[in-house]
């Protein structure tokens, strides 16, 4: 008897319709996956708690654990953390960096400024 209401979720009903398209053998063979996908992650979740109760009984570190002075959490960055010291990026000019001192504007005559005499004081 229909009353009007589905009785699975979106997600199941668009699952089942993909699936009525296929062949059997097709079928067969999504379904057989999807079931050995959900038993490989029960079985690396067992093997992890295993792992991590025996390492806890020893007084070791825990598996996949991260000692205190690497840092870990949303702030640590790990390998992709910038360099220390590193000469790169938008800042960074390179060999095509101004000199130090260097004398610019429009007062500045450089190799056109009038020579000075010994004599002369500059007003």
């Amino acid at each position: 008897m229909y009353t009007g209401l589905p009785l699975a979720s979106a997600k199941t009903q668009i699952f089942e319709a993909v699936l009525g398209f296929l062949p059997d053998w097709v079928q067969i063979t999504v379904l057989a996956l999807i079931v050995l996908a959900v038993l490989a992650s029960w079985v690396v979740k067992m093997k992890r708690g295993i792992a991590r109760r025996r390492a806890r009984s020893a007084g070791r570190a825990l598996p996949g654990t991260a000692p205190y002075d690497q840092g870990s959490g949303a702030d640590h960055l790990g390998p992709y953390a910038p360099a220390q010291r590193q000469e790169s990026g938008a800042d960074f000019l390179g060999p095509y960096a101004p000199p130090q001192r260097q004398e610019s504007g429009a007062d500045h005559l450089g190799t056109y400024a009038p020579a000075q005499q010994q004599g002369d004081r500059p007003v």
